[in-house]
């Protein structure tokens, strides 16, 4: 009896001393918000706002400063030059994601690039996407996907201004970018499809929530209980099983070798082509194909629709720079009905006002969760192995103390700057930076240049009948991505 008390006390006793044994040989650890016993900061977070909450706390504590998340340990980055100390001093450091209930479920246990952990793997299925998918010849070769699309578009909003109706753009341009990246990653498009539509678009909005949840057992071992009672778990199953039977229908239809073959050459094909070669360090399963297509479908439409709406609205609230930029789009050599990828780079307004719309309204604003491999020094404080990193990009790109007037919207101030967004000028990473540097960034400014463009060019936007322009919002919503909240709805004038 005395033994199992005495083994019973020393496992009471044990967990205690190893805790105040870490915290006595950890040197000082970023300062941050007081939390609660066992949940820590948890309670404390926001999801709706998370980025803007992030960065009044960033006022109060620094520019990095530390949460206690249940069991894990985070630190928050508010500036470029801490910024540029973790994605590019110690980028190889912080490489890892940390691995989180829904996003390893929807991503095939990270099956893909986004959200797989930094390996051999990883830099392979890399490299894959880099040269067989987004490389600029890849992107080149889909410019006729893009203009057919697009021309479409046109066409439907000059049906409105025709009738002088207002046109909900921000519906109109998410199904835009799901219909170019359906036909660039499927060969097909669900635009047409009514019912089938609405629930395409539903499992999208879904998913991109999905991601951004906070899962109390991600934090809190044994609390899995938890997540369930409040449904988070049903809700992920059904998701991950919708675009699991959707992804297979789509693999079933182009293994079948009686189906009508395209002209063009789609992601799905290549992937298929590229598994039958077997001349990789691992097999290129059904479910890392599945998990290529979800990074393209998820990550492709949300940050191109959602930064177009962004891009159109701050055009709308600044008629000056809407005149300014329409009048380099217009001012072209002969008039044309379109405006092709080519005409577009003689623009470096329009390119300005992308770049503003990037600092201002960029896609991910906490950028995508990084965890440290290993225990390193950052700007002197002393961060342990498995510390979630989240870099506030939102926060970096209204500095006061980089850009002058951040809040304002001012494409000017890119006219004689050499920064961009491509992840070497660190107070400007919409894309990220560093080894995971989104890799369809050339896609994603293609699809964004192209929708501009010829919008600002075939039409004058006004706001619908007792509306001005300081009505227009700028809420988000809650997710991964930066989505307006209210519909961006104009009316939409065919120039003189």
């Amino acid at each position: 009896m005395l033994s199992l008390l005495l083994l019973l006390a020393l496992c009471l006793i044990l967990p205690l001393l190893i805790f105040l044994h870490k915290h006595k040989t950890t040197k000082k650890f970023p300062p941050g918000p007081k939390g609660l016993p066992i949940i820590g900061n948890l309670h404390q977070l926001d999801i709706s706002n998370i980025c803007v909450q992030l960065a009044q706390f960033s006022k109060i504590y620094g520019p990095i400063f530390s949460l206690r998340l249940g069991s894990r340990q985070a630190i928050v980055v508010s500036s470029s030059e801490i910024a540029k100390e973790v994605l590019k001093k110690h980028d190889h450091l912080f490489s890892d994601r940390p691995q989180l209930y829904g996003q390893q479920k929807l991503s095939y246990n990270g099956s893909e690039i986004i959200f797989s952990q930094y390996s051999d793997f990883w830099r392979e299925i890399r490299k894959i996407c880099v040269v067989h998918i987004f490389s600029s010849i890849r992107v080149a070769y889909y410019s006729s996907i893009r203009k057919v699309e697009v021309k479409k578009m046109i066409k439907k909003i000059s049906e409105h201004a025709n009738s002088s109706s207002v046109t909900n753009m921000s519906e109109v341009l998410i199904s835009l970018s799901s219909t170019i990246i359906c036909r660039i990653a499927f060969g097909k498009s669900y635009e047409e499809e009514g019912h089938e539509r609405s629930r395409f678009h539903g499992m999208l909005h879904e998913f991109q929530a999905l991601l951004m949840e906070i899962f109390v057992a991600d934090y809190i071992p044994f609390t899995g209980w938890m997540d369930k009672l409040r449904g988070l778990h049903g809700r992920v199953d059904k998701n991950f099983k919708e675009f699991d039977e959707f992804y297979q229908e789509i693999i079933d239809q182009h293994l079948d070798p009686n189906r009508e073959h395209s002209d063009q050459e789609i992601i799905v094909d290549v992937l298929l082509q590229l598994k039958k070669q077997r001349s990789f360090s691992f097999d290129i399963t059904y479910d890392i194909i599945k998990g290529v297509l979800m990074d393209m479908l998820v990550a492709a439409t949300d940050t191109t629709s959602a930064t177009s709406v962004w891009a159109l609205a701050a055009l709308v609230k600044n008629p000056r720079v809407m005149k300014k930029v329409q009048e380099e789009i217009r001012n072209v050599g002969d008039k044309k009905d379109f405006l092709d990828e080519v005409d577009i780079q003689n623009f470096p307004y329009l390119k300005a006002v992308i770049k503003e719309t990037l600092r201002l309204y960029l896609p991910a604003p906490l950028l995508v969760q990084r965890e440290a491999r290993e225990k390193c020094t950052v700007s002197g404080y002393d961060i342990p192995a498995k510390t979630i990193l989240y870099v506030n990009a939102w926060a970096i790109q209204r500095d006061p103390n980089v850009w002058e007037n951040p809040q304002e919207f001012y494409p000017e101030r890119f006219l004689n700057s050499s920064i961009n967004f491509i992840g070497q000028d660190f107070e400007l990473i919409p894309f990220g930076a560093g080894r995971r540097i989104c890799p369809g960034l050339p896609m994603a400014v293609a699809s964004l240049e192209l929708f501009l463009a010829n919008l600002l060019y075939s039409f004058d936007w006004e706001l619908p009948h007792g509306l001005k322009k300081e009505d227009i919002d700028t809420e988000m919503l809650p997710g991964i991505t930066q989505h307006k909240k209210n519909p961006l709805c104009l009316v939409a004038k065919i120039p003189m």
